[in-house]
């Protein structure tokens, strides 16, 4: 695929930019919608969208287009894991992020004291926000999720390797957030041992056991209670 003929007046890579926070390809702005309210002529906008919804939809309107200058043209059926593919290394070149070539003396350099020729390409986590943003996008627009293209194994194994490579060149490892369990865990000590010892008396008084129990009657009684297991450890 020749990507000039990709990158014409439809796509321009001018508006094509590469923010820390996602990708962001440029599109028109959502219209405006107004609601007629009967005798009244009473209008109201909707909900502005979340700036999520707005990228998603720049970036599927940006797609359509490259299937459309994709020579020959493409349909969203006949699209495939291959294709998408070649979506994302069509982006590389309007990308910002500086990755090393095995070659250069900064190869795998995270902070590079002086600038090199190495090639700008899209940053990985660029490139994995965008899918997902398309993903959810084609299944929205009623695509089947069994044949979305973009959840094709042949693209996840390509932004593996696009991390992967990246991590190597740029001295960056990409590495997976744990996710923090937020288990509170609020402990109920029984610390009242009067109280405790009381009813073990109490307890043994009313089933006709005799003797001196109440040491006994203190000590398993006395429990701790766990909120986050629900459970109770005598001990």
């Amino acid at each position: 695929m020749d990507p000039a003929s990709v990158g014409g007046s439809a796509i321009d890579p001018n508006s094509v930019n590469e923010p820390s926070s996602g990708f962001v390809i440029a599109s028109a702005t959502p219209p405006t919608v107004s609601q007629q309210g009967g005798a009244g002529e009473s209008s109201s906008s909707p909900a502005t969208p979340s700036r999520y919804e707005s990228q998603k939809r720049r970036d599927w309107n940006t797609f359509l287009q490259y299937l459309k200058n994709h020579k020959p043209p493409l349909t969203l059926a006949r699209c495939s894991g291959a294709h998408v593919i070649e979506f994302l290394k069509y982006l590389d070149q309007f990308g910002k992020t500086k990755v090393h070539i095995t070659g250069c003396p900064y190869f795998g350099h995270p902070n590079p004291p002086a600038p090199c020729s190495c090639p700008l390409k899209q940053a990985w986590g660029s490139l994995d926000a965008l899918i997902g943003r398309l993903r959810a996008a084609y299944e929205e627009n009623g695509g089947r999720p069994e044949s979305n293209p973009f959840a094709a194994r042949a693209v996840r194994i390509y932004l593996r390797e696009v991390r992967e490579a990246q991590a190597k060149a740029r001295g960056i490892p990409y590495e997976k957030k744990k996710r923090k369990r937020s288990t509170v865990t609020a402990i109920a000590v029984g610390v009242n041992v009067s109280v405790a010892a009381a009813q073990a008396v109490d307890d043994g008084a009313g089933s006709g056991g005799g003797g001196d129990d109440t040491a006994g009657g203190t000590a398993t009684n006395v429990g701790t209670t766990t909120a986050a297991g629900a459970t109770t450890t005598n001990v």
